[in-house]
């Protein structure tokens, strides 16, 4: 009997995610927005200059379709970075399954991953993400860091350097200075011993 009212529960949980989903409206067309800020963040000759159209970046990917998604990624946030993997994973997860095609619920989740050392998870998430939102920065810098800790340094310099063109002022430009991990390597001289 038991079994049969947890198959039973199963059966509705299953039925009721998909009308769930139907429920989150499309997320809204932000390019225009976004085509702006980038073109502003390219224009700026420094650093601190850039930081509006950075922060503006931030304030458009952090925008959920409506109330209830909002929630969810706020709670998420604030449990993620309270270290609370868990819950931070579990509102994730449920934003995903209210608005799968919403990227950052798919980008917060694969930096919990990230958080967590699950670098294959996390690229997995953070290709969902980039299928949704291709312009998506911080999913974009995110990939080529969890690249970069795969291994794949010419992968992860390809994706930052894509990140870059989007905004040449984020921090993870660094990591493509001459010397850095994603920076071109200099041929080892014949003349000496490794």
């Amino acid at each position: 009997m038991i079994m049969k009212c947890l198959v039973g529960a199963v059966f509705v949980v299953c039925l009721g995610l998909p009308v769930w989903a139907a429920d989150c409206p499309a997320p809204a067309d932000h390019s225009d927005e976004l085509a702006a800020l980038f073109e502003q963040a390219r224009a700026a000759p420094t650093e601190m200059a850039a930081r509006a159209a950075t922060d503006g970046l931030w304030k458009v990917y952090l925008r959920a379709p409506d109330a209830e998604a909002q929630a969810v990624l706020d709670r998420g946030m604030a449990r993620r970075d309270s270290y609370d993997y868990l819950g931070a994973k579990t509102d994730f997860d449920r934003l995903i399954a209210y608005c799968p095609d919403y990227a950052e619920g798919w980008n917060q989740r694969a930096f919990v991953y990230y958080l967590q050392g699950d670098f294959v998870r996390a690229l997995a998430d953070l290709d969902e993400a980039l299928a949704r939102t291709p312009d998506h920065v911080p999913a974009q810098s995110g990939r080529a860091l969890t690249l970069m800790q795969l291994g794949q340094r010419e992968d992860a310099r390809t994706q930052l350097l894509e990140a870059l063109a989007n905004n040449p002022w984020l921090s993870e430009r660094a990591l493509i200075a001459p010397g850095a991990p994603l920076g071109p390597q200099r041929p080892a001289d014949p003349g000496k011993d490794i």
